[in-house]
């Protein structure tokens, strides 16, 4: 199975943008596994800003070009350095991408995008994919991983699309703010009334919400792939997502007829 994990800021870092160190070393000890178990493994990782305004003791999430560009190339260290290591300990390979809008919107950048995440898995290495923040401005940016990851699993044909976030799924109502919210298992079909339910974006550190995501599982579902949305506190939640257990939400692709 070709699975591409998505994991966003909140699942990465403390609110004080400071790297979650117990969840991260959690994640790529899961993530080797699901390797070493035969399965191809593509990560798309947030977090650059995030640790970038840590690791330089911003106050909050920098609102300028300049700033938010300066914390990437900060955080972006940190983040390879550190997958680097936890997955150095389980003998796997780490390898860094970094994109922008231009790289898969352009034709012949993106049949080399292509073409590079393929010979990285034919070696058996895990590609690290991230939006290039660094130099990317408003009219070359993608904008959130949510849409990335979904670009990136449409790409390689993935089998599995999972979204790791601070939430559980999609619910019928904002569970933080209505305690009679419900958790919706499966969508078949993203329609005006689950559009409905998307609210804004998600933690101040993060540029994601529900829309982000209901975007992610349309693109996939365009191309007939399943993705997951669940709660990234657990990584070991992965493991059952792969099995097919009910695990967050579920969004079903389409099939092509036979």
């Amino acid at each position: 199975m070709r699975i591409v994990v998505k994991v966003g800021t909140s699942t990465l870092a403390h609110a004080t943008g400071r790297m979650n160190i117990r969840r991260v070393e959690a994640l790529c000890k899961v993530l080797s596994d699901v390797k070493n178990a035969g399965h191809e493994v593509i990560l798309v990782s947030s977090g650059a800003i995030g640790m970038g305004v840590g690791k330089l003791s911003l106050s909050e999430r920098p609102s300028d070009i300049p700033t938010k560009q300066a914390a990437a190339a900060v955080g972006q260290c940190e983040l390879m350095y550190t997958y680097d290591r936890l997955f150095s300990e389980y003998n796997h390979t780490v390898a860094q991408l970094l994109v922008t809008g231009s790289d898969v919107e352009d034709e012949g950048r993106r049949s080399h995008f292509h073409n590079t995440l393929y010979r990285l898995l034919e070696l058996g290495a895990l590609p690290v994919i991230n939006e290039n923040d660094t130099i990317a401005t408003d009219e070359i940016v993608i904008g959130d991983n949510d849409t990335l990851s979904a670009i990136v699993a449409s790409t390689v044909q993935a089998d599995l699309l999972v979204l790791l976030s601070d939430i559980d799924g999609l619910y019928t109502a904002d569970p933080r703010t209505d305690a009679s919210a419900r958790l919706i298992d499966v969508v078949t079909a993203i329609t005006p009334e689950i559009e409905a339910l998307a609210g804004g974006n998600g933690t101040s550190l993060g540029t994601g919400g529900m829309v982000t995501k209901l975007r992610a599982a349309r693109i996939a579902g365009e191309r007939g792939i399943d993705m997951v949305i669940a709660n990234g506190a657990s990584p070991e939640l992965i493991y059952d997502i792969i099995e097919g257990k009910k695990v967050g939400t579920r969004f079903i692709g389409a099939k092509s007829e036979a």
